[in-house]
């Protein structure tokens, strides 16, 4: 009899034991569960600012690229604007009939391109005299005379331009020793 007190002493511990489990292991899924919705949520949170942020992204390309565009228009339209003079000289000196007529029409051009191309911040260079640099020259002859300094040009068959430090067209030259 002892023995089965014993065991029912020890079924009822054990019950209690398997009570108290059970209570833990609901307690123990009810805090993953809700750890899960925590995540869950922060991660629907990510996601939103995710797309909100490559949504902003894509604006802002969408936008350079047709600001880029628009001074793109624009810059060639002022271009265009500053040449409009040279279009009109060229017509006026086609009107002269006279070699005199059409010479100082031919300069009032010339005049008037390199009045655009200073307004347009164009720069003119390579002049005889000048000192020779393969950055701003091509020379396409050399004549070797002692009467000039070294790498001096001696002639310019073609000018060249350059905006700031970019160069527009090399100078095609003759040079020096």
């Amino acid at each position: 009899m002892e023995s089965t007190e014993k065991d029912i002493n020890t079924a009822a511990e054990s019950a209690e034991e398997i009570k108290v489990d059970k209570k833990e292991k609901k307690q123990d899924k009810k805090d993953l569960v809700k750890k899960i919705e925590e995540l869950e949520g922060e991660l629907n949170e990510q996601k939103d600012k995710y797309l909100r942020m490559a949504a902003e992204y894509d604006n802002f390309r969408r936008r350079s690229r047709e600001e880029k565009d628009q001074l793109y228009e624009l810059a060639v339209a002022e271009t265009v604007k500053e040449l409009l003079p040279i279009i009109d000289n060229l017509g006026r000196a086609s009107g002269f009939e006279d070699v005199e007529g059409v010479k100082s029409g031919l300069l009032m051009i010339e005049k008037s391109a390199i009045q655009v191309l200073e307004k347009l911040g164009v720069e003119e260079y390579g002049k005889p005299g000048d000192t020779f640099d393969p950055n701003l020259h091509n020379a396409v002859l050399h004549v070797e005379d002692e009467s000039l300094s070294e790498g001096e040009i001696v002639e310019v068959f073609q000018k060249g331009y350059k905006k700031g430090k970019h160069v527009i067209r090399f100078a095609m030259v003759k040079s020096a020793n």
